[in-house]
């Protein structure tokens, strides 16, 4: 629990590079990015022998600021909350009819919202990646559904083997339901409940990587608050498990993981003698300064940026000539998992309570709806007042799928996305909130996504593709025609898992740095 109540030795020692890389140096192994598919390839790498470098494109946060914590809260945010941004963006930016966003210095924080036409896509910066910034559900999906979105992969196995594997590792826990029927910071919940099966939905609880003993301990104000104090989408301070805590823990402990932060990879391509991968890069500050300009050689190096930032960089990479023979498939097939976000207006008999954990515990399952298969967490709205607001991220199966681009006149990669590519996501929500609204003679709140908007459908918590597995690569994340690169990150799964998808980002990156260590390293 000491461990988890302060920025710990372990977070420490996981952030702590033993050594800086340098212009020059050549590598056994680079990782790019720290998220979830970079942290399991880390400890498999590592344990196996092979020392790893890993390059993070965000900060350590393992350094108190001057209020003695290391992330800010949703309430009072500053620098540490958003990535160079002067101003807030948040997901519910409204609220009666004004924008509650506010200005902020512009610094490296944890929290990155990228803008692309018709979609905002919000990624954890900083070692450890999205583990950092979301709220914990670590939820495994359904098998036949897995089975769907990823034929070529051993179901059996995965639900035997790697599933597990990854929840052990990733220390997911489950909250106490008689503890939780009465703590009273899951009114929300409770409320969520209530007023879906008494509409004719199934709801189920929801395992998490958040600890939900020191949880009570919040509860009973024995220990500092994190979860009952508004901290999630910008960072947690006590109780979670994000990944410095423990797939990055492990790898470091080996003694063979290095992690240079703030550093972007701007380009990788074959070295031109001796093999391997010429990588280069651009260190910065927390404030956006360059500092160094650096390309060092790796022998192999593994694509581990998120399914934004892997799609982006290969994308460009191909139009740019730097990696030209890479399938035509690499920046297809991306999606935003069916995400759409409502919320609704309690009867005055349901308030949802003045605290409120930011963690959720709970869904609502109407995936078995063949009309519109939806999961939708009942999401926290931790305003420190009475708001009788019923809040839902709601995800769905929508087959619409974007596709990244280069862009030769800005130099960028884009992505391709439609505004009304959400619509079917909506379609399906609407069929189960109108249901719940009509059975409980309640409406929609139209004042938190915009002036007058029902829906958030123009942000994206859960992105996938980019780099689907079987296409853009081979059945285990290799990409075709370069022998040593490697996709191992969310961009491999067809832009959906019908669940919040990092157990499953996890699970299958065990399974396939399992193969690439058996059959390429050994």
């Amino acid at each position: 629990m000491g461990a988890l109540a302060l920025p710990s030795l372990w977070t420490a020692a996981a952030a702590a590079p033993r050594k800086m890389l340098a212009t020059g140096d050549r590598v056994p192994a680079l990782v790019i990015g720290s998220g979830y598919g970079g942290a399991v390839t880390a400890l498999r790498l590592t344990q196996a022998g092979i020392p790893v470098t890993m390059v993070e494109m965000g900060q350590n946060w393992n350094a108190p600021g001057s209020d003695g914590k290391v992330f800010c809260n949703m309430i009072k945010p500053d620098g540490r909350s958003f990535w160079f941004r002067s101003k807030t963006d948040m997901p519910t930016d409204y609220f009666s009819g004004g924008s509650i966003d506010k200005a902020i210095p512009s610094d490296a924080g944890v929290l990155a919202s990228e803008h692309f036409a018709n979609m905002r896509v919000y990624q954890g910066r900083g070692v450890g990646g999205g583990s950092l910034v979301n709220g914990g559900m670590a939820v495994t999906p359904q098998q036949s559904y897995f089975q769907e979105i990823l034929p070529s992969v051993d179901a059996g196995q995965m639900y035997s083997t790697y599933f597990p594997r990854a929840n052990q590792m990733l220390g997911v826990n489950s909250v106490d339901q008689s503890w939780w029927s009465s703590a009273a910071c899951y009114q929300f919940a409770r409320v969520g409940k209530k007023t879906a099966e008494a509409s004719g939905y199934k709801t189920e609880f929801i395992p998490n990587v958040y600890d939900f003993n020191y949880m009570k301990q919040e509860q009973a104000n024995t220990a500092p608050r994190s979860a009952l104090a508004q901290e999630v989408i910008f960072g947690n301070n006590y109780g979670k498990k994000s990944l410095d805590k423990t797939y990055l823990a492990a790898a470091a402990a080996t003694g063979k993981l290095s992690i240079s932060t703030l550093h972007t990879v701007t380009k990788v391509a074959p070295a031109a003698t001796g093999g391997g991968y010429t990588v280069q890069m651009t260190q910065n500050d927390v404030n956006g300064n360059v500092v160094a300009q650096k390309t060092v050689t790796a022998d192999r190096v593994f694509f581990a940026a998120g399914s934004v930032g892997t799609s982006k960089l290969l994308v460009s990479m191909k139009a740019q000539g730097a990696l030209p023979n890479l399938p035509s498939a690499v920046g297809a097939g991306w999606g935003n998992n069916g995400n759409v976000m409502v919320a609704r207006a309690n009867q005055g008999w349901d308030p949802t309570g003045t605290l409120q954990s930011a963690i959720p515990t709970l869904g609502i399952n109407n995936w078995a709806d063949p009309n519109g298969p939806v999961f939708a967490e009942i999401a926290p709205f931790p305003s420190g007042i009475e708001t009788w607001v019923s809040l839902y991220l709601a995800i769905t199966k929508n087959p619409n799928r974007g596709t990244f681009t280069f862009d030769q006149s800005s130099g960028a990669s884009v992505l391709n996305w439609q505004s009304g590519w959400t619509q079917p996501s909506i379609d399906a929500a609407k069929r189960v909130f109108d249901t719940i609204n009509k059975k409980q003679g309640t409406i929609y709140r139209t004042d938190l996504f915009g002036v007058y908007k029902t829906w958030g459908d123009d942000f994206c918590y859960h992105p996938l593709g980019g780099c689907v597995l079987g296409q853009a690569t081979d059945n285990y994340g290799r990409l075709p025609g370069y022998p040593g690169l490697y996709v191992i990150d969310g961009s491999l799964i067809p832009g959906s898992t019908g669940v919040n998808p990092f157990v499953t980002i996890t699970a299958l990156a065990e399974r396939n740095i399992e193969n690439i260590i058996a059959n390429d390293l050994h």
